[in-house]
């Protein structure tokens, strides 16, 4: 069936909210870096797209729908390509709020990593590390000035990319109704989820 929705917003923007959104309104399973922990397996395949070989996009996400948050937003152009159906969602919100929760669990996670006794979680960290860290914010991601530049980069570079006709700019407390009107389904009864927010992070990775 291949994928319907990409996700190309970065971590910590209610990418977990958008999964759970999705999978509710029919478009799952949706790959989530959640996946990733439950599904060591991926994780060597994950490794050598990092490293830029060449990836079989169709087996390593085969059965999924759509995808939301790292590792896969990193790989949004290649995915847009390989699935040119395929509708795009940047998930957004407010750039200084996105560094604040971002410095607050992501990078907390990866700078403890050594201190993970989950195996698949630690293996899925270390895997994340040279993606996120190295090729999205160039070893500096600690830097607020220089992470906020990648963000808004990124974000100009997604809405220059894809069609408007193909892509939502979204925020997940805008609930159902504009992600539902972009595809084209239903609005569900019952409020949007409301899922992995700081609090709920360190539960998610088993810490």
């Amino acid at each position: 069936m291949g994928l319907s929705v990409i996700g190309a917003g970065f971590g910590r923007t209610g990418t977990l909210s958008l999964k759970g959104a999705l999978e509710q309104l029919g478009f799952g399973p949706c790959h989530h870096m959640a996946e990733v922990f439950e599904h060591p397996e991926q994780i060597p395949f994950w490794k050598q797209a990092t490293a830029g070989a060449a990836v079989d996009w169709e087996k390593l996400l085969a059965g999924y729908r759509s995808t939301v948050d790292w590792p896969s937003a990193y790989f949004w152009r290649e995915l847009a390509e390989t699935y040119p159906e395929a509708k795009v969602l940047l998930s957004t919100r407010d750039v200084d709020a996105w560094y604040a929760s971002f410095s607050n669990t992501i990078l907390k996670l990866i700078a403890a990593k050594d201190e993970i006794t989950v195996p698949p979680v630690r293996a899925a960290v270390e895997m994340g590390e040279p993606l996120v860290c190295t090729k999205v914010f160039g070893d500096r991601a600690d830097d607020p000035d220089h992470a906020k530049a990648v963000f808004r980069a990124h974000e100009a570079e997604v809405r220059r990319t894809i069609p408007a006709e193909r892509l939502l700019v979204f925020d997940v407390r805008e609930g159902w109704e504009p992600l539902c009107a972009f595809l084209g389904v239903p609005v569900p009864d019952g409020p949007f989820p409301r899922l992995n927010d700081a609090e709920q992070f360190k539960a998610l990775v088993g810490g």
